[in-house]
């Protein structure tokens, strides 16, 4: 099944999830400050995704592909940073919309909830997770993670909290590491996937929809 077909499916769902505009089917309504990735060494491994969500009059969207694994999956939503040593926290206000019946499922682990975290790379990741970078991702803590499910959400983590490594530290056990990455943050945003795959990737059953409300760091 091809994706348009698959996000148009549905009479009564068909509002909620129209085409794209003609300007923004050329590109004219895509929020480029936001990267839909990751892109690592020219590859995308947000599947069957765009580069860039398209603009919406609450903010931003992008439309969950699918309904099976092949017909892609979506990984991480990033920007831009510049350092984040003087800020105190990261703030998410997001809606999903969804079908009835809709389920989002992990594209890597189909039997673990797929979660949405909080993000944070520091500059110079190769994308490795070994020696030097190791510590260059990170992602909220254990007990902030939040389930997908239809609905507006809110979700504020503080830069005091126990955020994650990529590698499975945390900042307790690495103070000095996760204070680099936020005196030298590059990139932030949020990722979608699941327990022991963050930013693995997940994919919806039946039309859905995330839109962005907004997105903000706190000084």
């Amino acid at each position: 099944m091809k994706r348009r077909t698959f996000l148009l499916s549905g009479p009564a769902f068909g509002a909620l999830l129209a085409a794209p505009s003609a300007a923004m089917a050329r590109g004219d309504g895509w929020v480029r400050e936001w990267e839909i990735g990751p892109q690592i060494r020219g590859r995308n491994y947000s599947v069957n995704m765009p580069p860039h969500p398209l603009a919406s009059h609450e903010g931003w969207y992008f439309d969950f592909p699918g309904p099976r694994r092949r017909d892609g999956h979506v990984h991480y939503l990033t920007r831009a940073s510049g350092p984040l040593d003087r800020a105190r926290g990261i703030r998410l206000r997001y809606r999903i919309d969804a079908r009835p019946g809709a389920r989002f499922v992990s594209q890597e682990y189909p039997d673990r909830q797929p979660l949405l975290s909080l993000y944070i790379q520091r500059a110079g990741d190769d994308w490795r997770a070994d020696g030097r970078t190791r510590y260059h991702r990170w992602y909220s803590p254990d007990s902030r993670v939040v389930p997908l499910r239809p609905g507006e959400h809110e979700v504020t983590i503080m830069f005091d909290e126990n955020w994650i490594s990529v590698m499975g530290s945390d900042r307790k056990n690495s103070p000095r590491e996760f204070a680099a990455a936020l005196r030298d943050a590059a990139r932030i945003g949020f990722t979608l996937g699941t327990q022991g795959g963050r930013g693995h990737g997940v994919y919806a059953t039946a039309p859905a929809r995330f839109t962005v409300l907004d997105f903000s760091v706190l000084r």
